[in-house]
C-alpha cells in the first residue's frame, strides 16, 4: 500500500526579522542596528518599516536622504549584499507578509519607540503596519522589544509599558552603560553599539566584540 503520510523536505529555515521604526528621537539607533544584523548577524531577511512620522524624525536627525524606508535601506553602511536583503514596506500596507502569524518572525524590534506608538500597542489598536506587526508579535508570543525613548516618563506612559511586559514585550531603553568606561572620543559610538549588541543578544543572534561586553 502506498504511504500517505506526507513528506518533509530538509528546505533550510528562513531566518526573518523585522524592523519598525517610529517616530521618536534616537535614528541612529536604528541605523547602526540594521548595520549590525545586516553585516553580522545570521539573518535572511530584514523587514523595514518607516511611518510618516519616523520619516520626519530622521530628515530632522539624519538629512532628507533616510527619510523614507526605502532611503534609509539605499543609505546604510551594510554592503550591497546585506541592504539586498532589506525588504521595505509602506506603513500604509496592511497586506504585508509582516501583518500575519502566518509568516514566522525570530523577532520584532521597534527602535526607536515612541510614547505614542507604546500607547498604542497596549491597547491593541492596529491603525498602519508598523503597530499591526507588533501586534502580531505577541499575540504570536514572538520576541518583540520596544526601544523606548521618552524622558523623564509619565505615569500613563509606566502603565502602558507595565501592560506591554505583562503581554509579552521587553521594553529596554537605550541606556549607556557606563561600565564600559569608553574613551571620550569614541564613547558615543561604544554606547550604542553596545546597546544594539544587547538586542541582538535577546534575539539569539550572537555578535563577538568582546571590548563591549562586561569584564570583571
Amino acid at each position: 500500500m502506498k504511504d500517505s503520510r506526507p513528506t518533509t523536505t530538509n528546505a533550510p529555515h528562513v531566518r526573518e526579522l523585522a524592523l519598525l521604526i517610529s517616530g521618536a528621537s534616537g535614528m541612529v539607533l536604528a541605523t547602526r542596528f540594521a548595520n549590525m544584523v545586516l553585516e553580522h548577524g545570521d539573518l535572511d531577511v530584514l523587514h523595514l518599516v518607516v511611518t510618516p512620522p519616523a520619516a520626519q524624525v530622521l530628515s530632522a536627525e539624519l538629512g532628507a536622504d533616510w527619510a523614507s524606508a526605502s532611503r534609509f535601506r539605499n543609505q546604510i553602511q551594510a554592503s550591497w549584499g546585506g541592504r539586498t536583503r532589506i525588504e521595505t514596506w509602506s506603513n500604509d500596507n496592511l497586506g504585508a507578509p509582516i501583518s500575519s502569524g502566518s509568516h514566522p518572525l525570530i523577532g520584532t524590534v521597534v527602535l526607536p519607540c515612541s510614547a505614542g506608538t507604546a500607547g498604542a500597542m497596549a491597547h491593541g489598536i492596529s491603525r498602519g503596519l508598523l503597530q499591526r506587526a507588533a501586534d502580531v508579535a505577541l499575540k504570536q508570543r514572538w520576541p518583540l522589544i520596544l526601544g523606548i525613548r521618552e524622558s523623564p516618563m509619565s505615569e500613563i506612559l509606566l502603565e502602558n509599558l507595565l501592560r506591554l511586559a505583562h503581554a509579552g514585550a521587553t521594553i529596554m531603553p537605550p541606556l549607556p552603560a557606563f561600565y564600559l568606561k569608553p574613551d571620550a572620543q569614541t564613547a558615543f559610538e561604544d554606547f550604542i553599539d553596545h546597546y544594539c549588541i544587547r538586542v541582538l543578544d535577546l534575539l539569539g543572534i550572537r555578535v563577538d566584540r568582546k571590548d563591549l561586553r562586561w569584564k570583571s
